[in-house]
Protein backbone atom coordinates (compact mmCIF):
# COMPACT_ATOMS: atom_id res chain seq x y z
CA UNK A 1 0.00 0.00 0.00
CA UNK A 2 1.14 3.55 -0.98
CA UNK A 3 2.90 5.87 1.97
CA UNK A 4 -0.03 8.85 2.46
CA UNK A 5 1.04 12.24 3.81
CA UNK A 6 -1.34 14.44 5.44
CA UNK A 7 -2.02 16.52 2.09
CA UNK A 8 -2.25 13.41 -0.07
CA UNK A 9 -4.97 12.78 -2.04
CA UNK A 10 -6.19 9.20 -2.59
CA UNK A 11 -4.94 8.34 -6.28
CA UNK A 12 -8.00 6.21 -8.22
CA UNK A 13 -7.08 4.55 -11.49
CA UNK A 14 -9.57 4.12 -14.12
CA UNK A 15 -9.44 1.77 -16.97
CA UNK A 16 -10.91 3.12 -20.47
CA UNK A 17 -13.01 -0.27 -20.72
CA UNK A 18 -14.15 -0.73 -24.43
CA UNK A 19 -13.61 2.60 -26.56
CA UNK A 20 -16.77 2.19 -28.94
CA UNK A 21 -19.33 1.52 -25.68
CA UNK A 22 -20.35 4.34 -22.74
CA UNK A 23 -16.92 3.83 -20.34
CA UNK A 24 -15.68 7.62 -21.67
CA UNK A 25 -19.37 8.83 -21.35
CA UNK A 26 -19.45 7.99 -17.76
CA UNK A 27 -15.86 9.06 -16.95
CA UNK A 28 -15.96 11.89 -18.17
CA UNK A 29 -19.50 12.93 -16.78
CA UNK A 30 -18.24 11.85 -13.42
CA UNK A 31 -15.08 13.83 -13.34
CA UNK A 32 -17.18 16.83 -14.62
CA UNK A 33 -17.97 17.32 -10.75
CA UNK A 34 -15.08 19.51 -9.04
CA UNK A 35 -16.10 18.03 -5.62
CA UNK A 36 -14.38 14.38 -7.58
CA UNK A 37 -11.10 16.31 -6.79
CA UNK A 38 -11.04 17.04 -3.88
CA UNK A 39 -11.77 13.58 -2.73
CA UNK A 40 -8.97 12.01 -4.69
CA UNK A 41 -6.79 12.16 -7.63
CA UNK A 42 -7.93 10.03 -11.11
CA UNK A 43 -5.46 8.76 -13.80
CA UNK A 44 -7.09 7.13 -16.38
CA UNK A 45 -5.42 4.48 -18.46
CA UNK A 46 -6.95 4.91 -21.83
CA UNK A 47 -6.23 7.20 -24.87
CA UNK A 48 -6.35 10.95 -25.30
CA UNK A 49 -6.82 10.85 -28.52
CA UNK A 50 -9.99 8.70 -27.85
CA UNK A 51 -11.13 11.34 -25.07
CA UNK A 52 -11.11 13.77 -27.57
CA UNK A 53 -13.17 12.19 -29.59
CA UNK A 54 -15.98 11.00 -26.74
CA UNK A 55 -15.72 14.73 -25.52
CA UNK A 56 -16.59 15.99 -29.03
CA UNK A 57 -19.31 13.59 -29.66
CA UNK A 58 -21.16 14.39 -26.28
CA UNK A 59 -20.19 18.02 -26.78
CA UNK A 60 -18.87 18.00 -23.29
CA UNK A 61 -16.22 20.78 -22.52
CA UNK A 62 -16.11 21.40 -19.11
CA UNK A 63 -13.42 18.22 -18.77
CA UNK A 64 -9.88 18.06 -19.44
CA UNK A 65 -7.37 16.11 -18.93
CA UNK A 66 -3.63 16.48 -17.94
CA UNK A 67 -1.14 14.01 -20.17
CA UNK A 68 0.87 12.15 -18.28
CA UNK A 69 3.07 9.12 -18.85
CA UNK A 70 3.66 7.57 -15.30
CA UNK A 71 1.43 8.36 -11.72
CA UNK A 72 4.49 10.20 -10.65
CA UNK A 73 3.56 13.14 -12.60
CA UNK A 74 0.02 13.53 -11.75
CA UNK A 75 -1.60 16.64 -11.11
CA UNK A 76 -3.59 16.52 -7.83
CA UNK A 77 -6.22 19.09 -8.68
CA UNK A 78 -7.45 18.01 -11.98
CA UNK A 79 -7.87 14.56 -13.71
CA UNK A 80 -5.05 12.57 -15.58
CA UNK A 81 -4.55 10.49 -18.93
CA UNK A 82 -2.06 7.53 -19.37
CA UNK A 83 -1.62 7.15 -22.84
CA UNK A 84 -1.89 3.20 -23.20
CA UNK A 85 -2.95 2.12 -26.78
CA UNK A 86 -1.71 3.12 -30.34
CA UNK A 87 -2.13 6.82 -31.58
CA UNK A 88 -3.81 5.17 -34.96
CA UNK A 89 -6.66 3.69 -32.66
CA UNK A 90 -10.02 4.16 -34.21
CA UNK A 91 -13.61 4.81 -32.50
CA UNK A 92 -16.66 2.79 -34.11
CA UNK A 93 -19.07 4.14 -31.60
CA UNK A 94 -21.33 0.72 -30.84
CA UNK A 95 -19.88 -1.69 -32.56
CA UNK A 96 -17.42 -4.83 -31.01
CA UNK A 97 -13.92 -4.54 -32.89
CA UNK A 98 -11.06 -6.17 -32.63
CA UNK A 99 -9.22 -3.06 -31.94
CA UNK A 100 -11.40 -2.35 -29.13
CA UNK A 101 -10.85 -5.33 -27.68
CA UNK A 102 -6.50 -4.56 -28.04
CA UNK A 103 -7.03 -1.58 -26.48
CA UNK A 104 -9.63 -2.48 -23.45
CA UNK A 105 -6.53 -5.10 -22.60
CA UNK A 106 -3.63 -2.89 -23.07
CA UNK A 107 -5.25 -0.46 -20.70
CA UNK A 108 -6.12 -2.77 -17.90
CA UNK A 109 -2.65 -4.55 -18.06
CA UNK A 110 -1.06 -0.80 -17.22
CA UNK A 111 -3.69 -0.29 -14.75
CA UNK A 112 -3.25 -3.54 -12.93
CA UNK A 113 0.95 -3.33 -12.91
CA UNK A 114 0.33 -0.05 -11.21
CA UNK A 115 -1.93 -1.29 -9.26
CA UNK A 116 0.71 -3.95 -8.13
CA UNK A 117 3.52 -1.89 -7.80
CA UNK A 118 1.51 0.67 -5.25
CA UNK A 119 1.29 3.77 -7.83
CA UNK A 120 -2.11 3.86 -7.24
CA UNK A 121 -4.77 3.32 -4.31
CA UNK A 122 -7.77 1.47 -6.33
CA UNK A 123 -8.88 0.67 -9.70
CA UNK A 124 -12.22 1.29 -11.07
CA UNK A 125 -12.77 -0.78 -14.44
CA UNK A 126 -14.67 0.88 -16.77
CA UNK A 127 -16.84 -1.71 -18.79
CA UNK A 128 -15.38 -4.36 -21.59
CA UNK A 129 -16.80 -6.05 -23.82
CA UNK A 130 -15.69 -10.11 -22.81
CA UNK A 131 -15.62 -11.52 -26.38
CA UNK A 132 -13.13 -9.01 -28.04
CA UNK A 133 -11.22 -8.44 -25.30
CA UNK A 134 -9.71 -12.52 -25.46
CA UNK A 135 -6.71 -13.21 -26.79
CA UNK A 136 -3.32 -14.50 -26.16
CA UNK A 137 -3.09 -12.63 -22.66
CA UNK A 138 -6.57 -12.66 -21.31
CA UNK A 139 -7.90 -15.93 -21.39
CA UNK A 140 -10.72 -15.11 -18.74
CA UNK A 141 -14.70 -14.70 -18.01
CA UNK A 142 -14.25 -11.13 -16.70
CA UNK A 143 -12.23 -8.61 -15.03
CA UNK A 144 -12.53 -10.35 -11.71
CA UNK A 145 -10.93 -13.57 -12.73
CA UNK A 146 -8.50 -11.71 -14.54
CA UNK A 147 -7.25 -9.92 -11.07
CA UNK A 148 -7.84 -12.27 -8.99
CA UNK A 149 -4.84 -14.35 -11.19
CA UNK A 150 -2.91 -11.48 -11.76
CA UNK A 151 -2.79 -11.03 -7.79
CA UNK A 152 -2.76 -14.93 -7.34
CA UNK A 153 -5.88 -15.19 -4.95
CA UNK A 154 -7.65 -18.17 -5.17
CA UNK A 155 -10.54 -17.43 -2.98
CA UNK A 156 -12.59 -14.39 -3.38
CA UNK A 157 -15.88 -13.47 -3.96
CA UNK A 158 -17.95 -10.56 -6.82
CA UNK A 159 -19.83 -8.93 -4.25
CA UNK A 160 -22.46 -6.38 -6.04
CA UNK A 161 -22.85 -3.69 -3.76
CA UNK A 162 -25.65 -0.99 -3.35
CA UNK A 163 -27.65 1.42 -0.91
CA UNK A 164 -30.19 -1.32 -0.01
CA UNK A 165 -28.24 -4.71 -0.47
CA UNK A 166 -24.92 -6.47 -0.86
CA UNK A 167 -25.20 -9.55 -3.11
CA UNK A 168 -22.05 -12.45 -3.73
CA UNK A 169 -22.70 -15.34 -5.86
CA UNK A 170 -21.04 -18.73 -5.50
CA UNK A 171 -20.74 -19.82 -8.98
CA UNK A 172 -20.48 -16.83 -11.45
CA UNK A 173 -19.55 -16.99 -15.18
CA UNK A 174 -20.55 -20.85 -16.10
CA UNK A 175 -23.33 -22.77 -17.67
CA UNK A 176 -26.90 -22.94 -15.46
CA UNK A 177 -26.22 -27.01 -16.25
CA UNK A 178 -22.87 -26.87 -14.29
CA UNK A 179 -23.93 -25.24 -11.54
CA UNK A 180 -25.32 -27.92 -9.34
CA UNK A 181 -22.23 -29.89 -9.73
CA UNK A 182 -19.93 -27.03 -9.01
CA UNK A 183 -21.53 -26.80 -5.61
CA UNK A 184 -19.88 -28.02 -2.78
CA UNK A 185 -19.73 -27.66 1.06
CA UNK A 186 -16.06 -25.75 0.83
CA UNK A 187 -16.98 -23.97 -1.91
CA UNK A 188 -20.15 -22.38 -0.41
CA UNK A 189 -18.16 -21.95 3.33
CA UNK A 190 -15.33 -20.29 1.23
CA UNK A 191 -17.28 -17.61 -0.45
CA UNK A 192 -19.32 -17.24 3.53
CA UNK A 193 -15.85 -16.82 4.52
CA UNK A 194 -14.71 -14.20 2.20
CA UNK A 195 -18.01 -11.76 2.56
CA UNK A 196 -17.46 -12.07 6.57
CA UNK A 197 -14.07 -10.49 6.33
CA UNK A 198 -14.73 -8.06 3.44
CA UNK A 199 -17.91 -7.02 5.29
CA UNK A 200 -15.70 -6.31 7.92
CA UNK A 201 -12.38 -4.75 6.71
CA UNK A 202 -14.04 -3.03 3.80
CA UNK A 203 -17.16 -1.70 4.86
CA UNK A 204 -16.84 -1.59 8.77
CA UNK A 205 -19.58 -4.08 10.37
CA UNK A 206 -18.37 -5.90 13.57
CA UNK A 207 -20.95 -8.83 13.34
CA UNK A 208 -22.07 -9.17 10.00
CA UNK A 209 -25.18 -11.11 9.29
CA UNK A 210 -25.01 -13.15 6.16
CA UNK A 211 -27.94 -14.88 4.50
CA UNK A 212 -27.59 -17.69 2.57
CA UNK A 213 -30.02 -18.94 -0.37
CA UNK A 214 -30.82 -22.10 -0.93
CA UNK A 215 -30.16 -23.76 -4.76
CA UNK A 216 -33.65 -25.29 -5.62
CA UNK A 217 -37.33 -23.74 -5.21
CA UNK A 218 -38.48 -23.38 -1.90
CA UNK A 219 -34.87 -24.25 -0.47
CA UNK A 220 -35.72 -27.98 -1.50
CA UNK A 221 -38.99 -28.75 1.21
CA UNK A 222 -36.27 -30.64 3.34
CA UNK A 223 -34.75 -32.87 0.82
CA UNK A 224 -38.40 -33.20 -1.30
CA UNK A 225 -36.94 -30.86 -4.32
CA UNK A 226 -33.69 -31.85 -4.45
CA UNK A 227 -30.88 -32.41 -2.05
CA UNK A 228 -28.00 -30.15 -2.47
CA UNK A 229 -29.62 -27.59 0.06
CA UNK A 230 -30.12 -30.18 2.95
CA UNK A 231 -26.72 -31.52 1.88
CA UNK A 232 -24.24 -29.50 0.72
CA UNK A 233 -25.65 -25.74 1.83
CA UNK A 234 -27.06 -26.46 5.29
CA UNK A 235 -23.71 -28.31 6.49
CA UNK A 236 -21.91 -25.38 5.08
CA UNK A 237 -23.90 -22.76 7.59
CA UNK A 238 -23.76 -24.86 9.74
CA UNK A 239 -19.89 -25.14 9.67
CA UNK A 240 -19.81 -21.04 9.21
CA UNK A 241 -21.73 -20.29 12.35
CA UNK A 242 -19.18 -22.83 14.45
CA UNK A 243 -16.56 -20.42 13.10
CA UNK A 244 -18.00 -17.28 14.78
CA UNK A 245 -19.71 -16.32 11.29
CA UNK A 246 -23.51 -15.05 11.77
CA UNK A 247 -24.47 -17.26 8.78
CA UNK A 248 -28.12 -18.44 8.07
CA UNK A 249 -30.45 -20.13 5.57
CA UNK A 250 -30.62 -21.79 3.48
CA UNK A 251 -33.33 -19.60 2.23
CA UNK A 252 -35.32 -19.67 -1.11
CA UNK A 253 -34.58 -16.73 -3.26
CA UNK A 254 -38.04 -15.73 -4.00
CA UNK A 255 -39.89 -15.20 -1.12
CA UNK A 256 -36.83 -13.74 0.26
CA UNK A 257 -37.05 -10.45 -2.24
CA UNK A 258 -40.42 -10.63 -2.46
CA UNK A 259 -41.02 -10.13 1.68
CA UNK A 260 -37.95 -7.80 1.87
CA UNK A 261 -35.61 -10.00 4.31
CA UNK A 262 -33.35 -8.60 2.43
CA UNK A 263 -33.05 -5.52 4.91
CA UNK A 264 -32.48 -7.68 7.32
CA UNK A 265 -29.19 -8.91 6.55
CA UNK A 266 -25.77 -7.36 5.61
CA UNK A 267 -25.13 -9.06 2.93
CA UNK A 268 -26.76 -11.88 0.95
CA UNK A 269 -24.84 -15.27 -0.35
CA UNK A 270 -26.67 -16.57 -3.75
CA UNK A 271 -25.75 -19.96 -5.43
CA UNK A 272 -25.23 -18.62 -8.87
CA UNK A 273 -24.91 -15.61 -11.00
CA UNK A 274 -28.42 -14.90 -12.16
CA UNK A 275 -30.47 -15.84 -8.72
CA UNK A 276 -28.73 -13.28 -6.82
CA UNK A 277 -28.10 -10.76 -9.72
CA UNK A 278 -31.61 -10.40 -11.33
CA UNK A 279 -33.21 -9.18 -8.33
CA UNK A 280 -29.80 -6.77 -7.30
CA UNK A 281 -30.21 -5.12 -10.93
CA UNK A 282 -34.15 -4.92 -10.68
CA UNK A 283 -33.35 -2.75 -7.50
CA UNK A 284 -30.27 -1.11 -7.64
CA UNK A 285 -29.39 -0.97 -11.86
CA UNK A 286 -28.38 2.62 -12.06
CA UNK A 287 -26.34 2.84 -8.65
CA UNK A 288 -24.98 -0.57 -8.10
CA UNK A 289 -21.26 -1.90 -8.12
CA UNK A 290 -19.69 -4.77 -8.77
CA UNK A 291 -17.25 -5.43 -6.18
CA UNK A 292 -14.34 -8.12 -5.99
CA UNK A 293 -14.26 -9.01 -2.74
CA UNK A 294 -11.25 -11.04 -1.44
CA UNK A 295 -8.38 -9.48 -3.54
CA UNK A 296 -5.89 -7.65 -1.74
CA UNK A 297 -6.18 -4.50 -3.66
CA UNK A 298 -9.33 -2.35 -4.39
CA UNK A 299 -11.18 -2.85 -7.31
CA UNK A 300 -14.49 -1.83 -8.47
CA UNK A 301 -16.75 -1.20 -11.12
CA UNK A 302 -19.95 0.01 -12.45
CA UNK A 303 -23.07 -2.92 -12.62
CA UNK A 304 -23.23 -2.20 -16.24
CA UNK A 305 -22.21 -3.38 -19.57
CA UNK A 306 -20.69 -1.37 -22.53
CA UNK A 307 -23.90 -0.52 -23.50
CA UNK A 308 -23.36 -0.04 -27.55
CA UNK A 309 -26.90 0.94 -28.41
CA UNK A 310 -25.74 3.97 -26.23
CA UNK A 311 -22.89 4.97 -27.15
CA UNK A 312 -22.32 8.55 -28.69
CA UNK A 313 -25.98 9.34 -27.52
CA UNK A 314 -25.57 11.30 -24.13
CA UNK A 315 -27.97 9.13 -22.46
CA UNK A 316 -25.97 6.89 -20.64
CA UNK A 317 -26.55 7.62 -16.54
CA UNK A 318 -23.08 7.89 -14.74
CA UNK A 319 -24.74 7.28 -11.16
CA UNK A 320 -23.18 3.63 -11.13
CA UNK A 321 -19.88 4.90 -11.80
CA UNK A 322 -19.84 7.22 -9.41
CA UNK A 323 -21.01 5.21 -7.15
CA UNK A 324 -18.11 2.83 -7.31
CA UNK A 325 -15.83 5.73 -7.40
CA UNK A 326 -17.24 6.57 -3.97
CA UNK A 327 -17.05 2.60 -2.99
CA UNK A 328 -13.40 2.82 -3.93
CA UNK A 329 -12.52 5.33 -1.78
CA UNK A 330 -14.94 4.28 1.13
CA UNK A 331 -13.32 0.93 1.17
CA UNK A 332 -9.55 2.42 1.29
CA UNK A 333 -10.25 4.59 4.11
CA UNK A 334 -12.19 1.51 5.60
CA UNK A 335 -9.41 -0.81 5.13
CA UNK A 336 -7.08 2.04 7.20
CA UNK A 337 -9.02 1.94 9.79
CA UNK A 338 -9.31 -1.87 9.98
CA UNK A 339 -5.73 -2.27 9.79
CA UNK A 340 -5.36 -0.34 12.60
CA UNK A 341 -7.55 -1.53 15.08
CA UNK A 342 -6.16 -5.22 13.84
CA UNK A 343 -2.68 -3.02 15.40
CA UNK A 344 -4.15 -3.15 18.66
CA UNK A 345 -5.22 -6.14 20.20
CA UNK A 346 -7.31 -4.25 22.86
CA UNK A 347 -9.40 -2.89 20.44
CA UNK A 348 -10.35 -5.98 18.96
CA UNK A 349 -13.96 -7.71 19.22
CA UNK A 350 -14.18 -11.31 19.13
CA UNK A 351 -17.44 -13.07 18.05
CA UNK A 352 -18.52 -15.62 20.34
CA UNK A 353 -19.87 -18.85 18.33
CA UNK A 354 -22.06 -19.33 21.38
CA UNK A 355 -23.65 -16.05 21.59
CA UNK A 356 -24.65 -15.79 17.87
CA UNK A 357 -27.69 -13.46 17.71
CA UNK A 358 -30.48 -15.78 15.09
CA UNK A 359 -33.24 -13.35 16.25
CA UNK A 360 -33.93 -12.21 12.29
CA UNK A 361 -33.70 -15.87 11.28
CA UNK A 362 -36.70 -16.75 8.87
CA UNK A 363 -38.66 -20.08 8.07
CA UNK A 364 -35.76 -21.40 5.53
CA UNK A 365 -38.46 -24.27 3.69
CA UNK A 366 -41.42 -22.28 4.45
CA UNK A 367 -44.10 -22.78 1.92
CA UNK A 368 -45.90 -20.30 -0.17
CA UNK A 369 -49.67 -19.78 0.36
CA UNK A 370 -51.39 -20.21 -2.64
CA UNK A 371 -48.87 -21.17 -5.38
Amino acid sequence: MRQHSKHDNIIIGISHGDINGIGYEVILKTLRDPRILEMCTPIVYGSPKVAAYHRKALNINDVSFNHIRSTKEAFHKKANIINCVDEQVRVELGKSTEEAGLSSYNALEKATQDLEKGYIDALITAPINKDNIQGENFKFPGHTEFLAEKFNTKDYAMLMVSETMKVGVVTTHIPISEVAQSLTKEAILSKIRIINKSLQQDFSITRPRIAVFGLNPHAGDNGLIGKEDKEIILPAVIEAKKEGIIALGPYPADGFFGSEDYRKFDAILAMYHDQGLIPFKLASFDRGVNYTAGLPVIRTSPAHGTAYSLAGEDKASPESFRQALYLAIDIYKNRQIYDEISKNPLRKYEINPNQVDESVDIEASEEEDNL
